[in-house]
């Protein structure tokens, strides 16, 4: 069968909130508890066609609750073991075959624990306690099912006064700039129909003996609200005091031991939190809140067979039966509409108390606490048949706001209230200034402290990556000397195929064509170096260490409070980083013009020496008597045009590794011997360019030509210098005795060489 919710709705009205709470078995129930042997069953010898009989211990409990979900439980659930169903059948009729469904506004299972609890109950109740509106949460249940452990709980969990003092505290210093909230609590028990005050310390006589506790009265004033006369009222600043004094109220609070619990509360304990609240700034006529929060332990329900109570604990036992029934004939009375218009508060203190937690201005949570063990069957079906009658109870929470018109003493009061915030503000506005001034202070601190950090560990970068920059510096020179062959080699080229097409009935000199096909090979090679360095130099990324540092120093930065967009101290980083990319451009730049300057000097000495010693030898030339340059004309033009294939190799190789082949064929006559030294001078010439003119890249060597006082040696004889006179005449020379030199032609003599240089022949005489 299935107990549901028929409440009818009502405007401004809302439901009691009920949320049922299944203990866990205790350790003396557990170890009763029947097992289901699920296991394999092994029949002897006879006996396959039949089944095991089911055996049923005399002392054996089982589950009667089961739960489904968050909303919803069984109660009595079918079992699954033969054992457990053979058991059923022993029982009484009324007694089996339960299996009732009950839905609540929360289910918590045995393994729920007390902040889950807390969560799930009371922890919405504060906001509006806090906003005026009563609330009331109280456990409800049978004798040992864990009222008092909810609501009390230890120091190890702490149950719902705890969690809710400690969190209404927290919203209290939450709203201190803006409200004054007042917080007072009251700790009361009913105990045999008598209120008593658990925070009054206890009385002697004369003798020293205790004096009974005084039994308080409940007034209903006008507005037919319920108080208690002669209750103290306290004060507590923090949470740790409200646990003081539920300590000493719990210390007062009457228990004794009884079968069914060794704890048993034999009052019911209320806890009564009245919480006021006002604007700090109200006017003249200022509104106040005022709400109470009430939380209820309230005794638990027994049978006498089961307690086995005797004497005053019978008697506790009764009275506190009364006031559990009459809190019974009020639930059902507010859920039955014929009944509504009496309802029993009268018949126990205890519904009086409870008068507007159940059916006034109040918002309620009622938190049942049930047993799962079959030992409490009649117990449990009967509170979780209260619990479900009590979903149908409807409240009216109305917000507690009363206007205090104020005398003229409030005046002067609300006066000094206001002198003393407003100075309390001031301090306040002074402390926040001077503690914002030196956190900006300490934060600009920091900030430079950062910008200086970074700088230095941008200059350590830089300097880390000098192996990297000295080889982009070597990688872009050797580019660079590459490039200026390549133009150098490419002029030549051209040079030579324009000249070639001006004379192009003529054939080139074989050396200089071979020496153009040696041109083309090297630029190939040239263009796959120059490509080779270019790539080279698009790795080379040794400005990545420094963009490294650059970044964690820009984000340190932005990571301090006192950063803006813009700051000096980024800007001085940002700078630093753009003077280190320029000082290794420049030095690249530095780099490269030492070396074509070298290389323009070295290049230019050797053309020019070559130039100045072809002048020489042709002024010689020009010195000498036309017999004498008739005779070493020939042999000088090849020297110098040898001389000059030299010079225009020195441009496709540097080096002078171009291999030359000889420009022009010596003749069959030879060459005579007399102009030996002046015949061979190119061919030095070319030598001493060679071995003098240092590779491109390097320092321009100082040879035998850089100083003008050494004297030129032509063919290894020692010479004298030569003189460009405006005259052109040379020095005297000594006189010498003339010899004359003819060419021997077709008709020579027998016995003569044909082409042979005949000398000191006289010529004969014309007649």
């Amino acid at each position: 069968m299935a107990y549901v919710a028929n409440a009818a709705g009502h405007a401004g009205a809302s439901s009691i909130s009920v949320c049922v709470r299944v203990r866990p078995f205790t350790i003396q129930e557990a170890a009763q508890l029947n097992r289901c042997d699920d296991g394999p069953v092994y029949l002897g010898e006879g006996s396959l066609a039949s089944a095991p009989k089911p055996r049923l211990g005399q002392k054996g409990i089982r589950n009667v609750i089961k739960v489904l979900d968050e909303k919803t439980l069984i109660f009595d659930p079918p079992e699954d073991s033969p054992t457990q169903r053979f058991g059923r059948q022993l029982m009484a009729q009324g007694k089996r075959a339960k299996e009732a469904t009950f839905g609540f506004d929360h289910v918590f299972d045995d393994n729920a624990s007390q902040t889950d609890l807390y969560a799930g109950t009371t922890r919405s109740l504060l906001d509006r306690v806090l906003d005026g509106y009563n609330a009331t949460v109280f456990a409800y249940g049978a004798t040992g099912c864990g009222k008092t452990h909810t609501i009390t709980g230890t120091s190890a969990h702490p149950g719902i006064i705890y969690l809710t003092m400690q969190e209404l505290f927290e919203k209290m210093e939450e709203l201190r700039e803006s409200k004054e909230v007042t917080i007072t609590l009251s700790y009361l028990e009913i105990y045999n129909e008598q209120i008593r005050d658990l925070l009054v310390d206890d009385q002697v006589d004369e003798n020293g003996k205790p004096v009974a506790r005084q039994n308080l009265m409940l007034r209903e004033d006008a507005d037919q609200t319920v108080s208690v006369a002669g209750l103290t009222s306290h004060k507590p600043q923090d949470v740790d005091q409200v646990m003081q004094m539920i300590v000493q109220g719990n210390a007062k609070r009457t228990q004794s031991p009884t079968e069914a619990n060794a704890t048993s509360s034999r009052s019911h304990a209320v806890l009564q939190v009245n919480v006021a609240s006002k604007d700090r700034n109200a006017s003249v006529n200022e509104p106040v809140t005022f709400a109470t929060l009430s939380i209820i332990d309230l005794a638990g329900s027994e049978r006498a067979s089961a307690t086995k109570n005797r004497g005053p604990r019978l008697t506790e036992g009764a009275n506190i039966n009364k006031s559990l029934l009459a809190l019974g004939s009020c639930i059902n009375a507010l859920c039955d509409p014929k009944k509504k218009s009496h309802v029993p508060y009268r018949n126990s203190k205890l519904t009086r108390l409870l008068k507007f937690s159940l059916g006034g201005n109040c918002q309620t949570v009622m938190i049942v606490c049930v047993s799962p063990s079959s030992a409490h069957f009649d117990e449990t079906h009967n509170t979780l048949r209260y619990a479900n009658r009590a979903k149908n109870i409807l409240t009216k929470s109305i917000r507690n706001v009363y206007n205090v018109d104020r005398h003229v003493k409030d005046y002067l009061k609300k006066i000094e209230e206001q002198r003393q915030l407003i100075e309390e503000l001031e301090a306040k506005l002074a402390d926040g200034v001077n503690t914002a001034a030196n956190k900006l202070r300490k934060a600009e601190v920091k900030l430079e402290d950062i910008g200086k950090e970074g700088i230095e560990r941008i200059r350590a970068s830089y300097e880390h990556s000098a192996g990297e920059r000295h080889e982009r510096i070597r990688d872009t020179c050797r580019l660079r000397q590459i490039e200026r062959r390549i133009s150098a080699i490419s002029a030549w080229v051209g040079a030579f195929d324009q000249v070639s097409e001006t004379r192009e009935d003529e054939e080139p000199p074989a050396a200089l064509v071979s020496m153009r096909q040696t041109a083309t090979g090297i630029l190939a090679e040239l263009e796959h170096s120059r490509q080779h360095y270019h790539q080279k130099l698009q790795k080379n990324n040794w400005a990545r260490a420094i963009d490294t540092a650059l970044q964690f120093a820009l984000q340190q930065l932005q990571n301090n409070e006192a950063f803006h967009k813009g700051s000096c101290h980024e800007a001085t980083i940002l700078k630093e980083m753009e003077i280190l990319k320029q000082r290794s451009e420049i030095d690249i730049h530095i780099a490269v013009l030492e070396q074509e300057k070298v290389g323009e000097a070295s290049l230019m000495q050797v053309m020019l020496t070559t130039q100045f010693e072809t002048m020489a030898i042709i002024n010689q030339l020009l010195h000498m008597s036309e017999e004498e340059a008739m005779q070493a004309g020939r042999d000088v033009m090849g020297k110098l045009m040898q001389a000059c294939l030299d010079a225009t190799g020195q441009i496709i190789k540097p080096d002078g590794g171009l291999q030359i082949t000889q420009a022009v064929k010596p003749t069959k006559s030879g060459t005579p011997r007399k102009q030996k030294a002046l015949l061979a001078v190119p061919t030095r010439i070319a030598e001493e360019s060679q071995s003098s003119s240092p590779r491109v890249g390097s320092s321009p060597a100082r040879g035998a030509h850089a100083s003008p006082k050494r004297r030129v040696k032509l063919g290894g004889l020692a010479r004298k210098g030569v003189a460009f006179s405006g005259a052109g005449t040379p020095k005297k020379k000594s006189p010498q005795k003339k010899r004359t030199v003819r060419w021997k032609d077709e008709d020579a003599k027998d016995g003569e060489e044909p082409g042979t240089l005949v000398e000191f022949q006289p010529t004969p005489k014309m007649p």
